[in-house]
């Protein structure tokens, strides 16, 4: 069964750094970096969920204005994990941020991961 499992959310202050993980296993390696366009989303106490970054299986990448800049993602096809490195972390960044994975004809969720910024 294919999974998706975010780690590495938690507390850090206004400025500070976290990086975020999402393994994904059910998926073979070669389909993993051939097909696979993976991303981060984010969903905010009452607001809707949104897409933060995405990168596709060729390694092209966008990110949302809000966190142009800061955050950068990137994969390792070796180990089917994607990744979002977040810097200069500000309040408004506070939500859960969910791996998404994009194959053929299928989407892939994680649970999600809790990252609170303090101000």
């Amino acid at each position: 069964q294919v999974q998706l499992v975010e780690s590495g959310g938690g507390l850090v202050q206004s400025g500070g750094s976290l990086r975020l993980s999402c393994a994904a296993s059910g998926i073979g390696f070669n389909t993993f970096r051939v097909v696979f366009h993976m991303a981060w989303y984010r969903q905010a106490p009452g607001k809707q969920r949104e897409l933060v970054a995405r990168i596709t299986s060729g390694g092209d990448t966008n990110y949302a204005d809000s966190v142009k800049g800061r955050f950068t993602i990137s994969r390792d096809n070796a180990k089917n994990t994607v990744y979002l490195q977040m810097n200069s972390l500000k309040p408004e960044d506070t939500a859960v941020y969910y791996c998404n994975g994009n194959g053929p004809a299928k989407e892939y969720w994680g649970q999600g991961t809790q990252v609170t910024v303090s101000s």
